[in-house]
């Protein structure tokens, strides 16, 4: 299927990559700052908090939303849906930069990160930690979702003995891609269960770990669908609706099954209670129940899965929901006694504005440079050509020529939806 995929071309330096490039060189400032003067002078760690935002958004609520290339992994490779393989290599993409870039976190927020490498030595390995079993797990994914998005680094390159040589080996990088963060993305949540009771009764729970599988999965997908619908308004790319729309009817289904084990859990323990004693987590815990219900009561109407605009919003409600669950599960839902208090410094919160950026740059660069999209998927599911019309067919309508209204159909986004690339 590689002979289907092509660079999107167009101009990679516009004004929206440049903006980006300024807030990446702001970040790189604090990051020099951090590794000179130490990390007390760019953030607000202390004792109490020693897990800030670079933790809890760039490893814990990042590499859920990188969870793109596992949920597909998952459903093209598992679940024998080879009907969705054109979105494998997007996927991948923001799998490969969500991993990468959330590893890159970790060194800036250790102390001593000079010693990062003695993690990966068996004479100081303790078999007992589950810190550890994220680290070797994570590590070992990045480098596995490389080896997996490498075929399309080979073709932009025509190294095409490599890509033959590389493909009788691919099948062991997509099943360890598939076991690595089934592993890691439950540990994220046993981390917390070794916290007891600093963790709020209804964020702590023996199943934890299960449910941050859930909706890093169900993330996964929503970044998909996000993802696709980014790369059709701002890159003037056909909308892809047939295929974004089977995707989307899997997330209220896993949706579902959270929300029954969470409250579930929740009422036969009796931390359902804490919902009714003040504060703002019962506030942020309904907030989180009630951002999934709207999304699963959207998308499970047929019809409303069909529209564009439903799909932006009802995957950004995921992303949204499955990001308040970490923050308030690590940051704000964390406790840790009288006298501890925290909030990102300006240096936490620009290195962590700085990554984002380098990651929309990467995105932007590969995309328009390598062959990671398919060449134009129509309103009709089927592949078209690249000025967006199929053999003698007329041309499919890009996502812009809908805002625009220079084309009739159901839905579309709201001018504001995405800024333009």
């Amino acid at each position: 299927m590689s002979e289907r995929f092509r660079p999107i071309g167009g101009r990679l330096l516009t004004p929206h990559f440049y903006f980006l490039g300024l807030l990446l060189l702001i970040a790189a400032w604090f990051i020099a700052k951090r590794f000179i003067f130490g990390i007390g002078a760019v953030s607000n760690l202390s004792d109490g908090f020693p897990w800030g935002i670079w933790i809890t958004y760039d490893v814990v609520t990042g590499t859920a939303i990188a969870c793109g290339g596992y949920a597909m992994a998952l459903m093209v490779y598992v679940f024998n849906r080879g009907q969705f393989h054109p979105m494998i290599r997007a996927a991948l993409l923001t799998s490969v930069f969500g991993y990468t870039l959330a590893g890159a976190s970790i060194i800036v927020d250790v102390g001593r990160w000079w010693q990062l490498y003695n993690v990966f030595l068996p004479q100081y390995m303790n078999l007992n930690s589950v810190m550890l079993e994220v680290a070797l797990c994570v590590t070992l994914y990045t480098v596995v979702l490389w080896i997996e998005f490498s075929p399309t680094i080979l073709e932009a390159m025509q190294a095409k003995r490599w890509l033959r040589n590389l493909r009788h080996f691919l099948f062991i990088a997509i099943g360890l891609g598939i076991l690595l963060p089934t592993m890691h993305q439950s540990s994220l949540g046993s981390l917390l269960i070794i916290a007891g009771d600093k963790v709020h009764p209804l964020w702590q729970t023996n199943i934890i770990p299960l449910l941050f599988l859930l909706t890093a999965i169900t993330m996964g997908y929503a970044i998909v669908v996000f993802e696709s619908l980014y790369a059709s308004v701002n890159l003037r790319r056909p909308l892809e609706t047939p295929l974004l729309s089977k995707i989307s009817a899997v997330i209220p289904w896993l949706l579902i099954v959270y929300l029954v084990l969470r409250i579930g859990e929740s009422v036969i323990s009796g931390d359902i209670l804490f919902l009714f004693r003040g504060g703002s987590e019962p506030l942020l815990f309904m907030l989180e129940v009630a951002l999934f219900v709207y999304v699963i009561r959207n998308l499970r109407d047929e019809k409303q899965r069909v529209r564009p605009t439903v799909l932006f919003w009802t995957s950004l409600a995921v992303l949204l929901g499955g990001a308040l669950y970490r923050f308030d599960a690590f940051m704000i839902a964390f406790d840790p006694g009288p006298g501890w208090h925290y909030f990102p410094a300006v240096g936490e919160m620009m290195i962590t504005i700085g990554i984002v950026a380098f990651e929309i740059m990467a995105y932007l660069f590969f995309v328009k440079m390598t062959p990671v999209m398919m060449v134009g998927l129509g309103e009709s599911g089927s592949a078209v050509g690249l000025s967006g019309a199929s053999s003698g067919k007329r041309p499919t309508a890009t996502a812009s020529d809908r805002l625009s209204g220079q084309t009739r159909g159901e839905g579309g986004f709201p001018p504001r939806a995405v800024t333009s690339a």
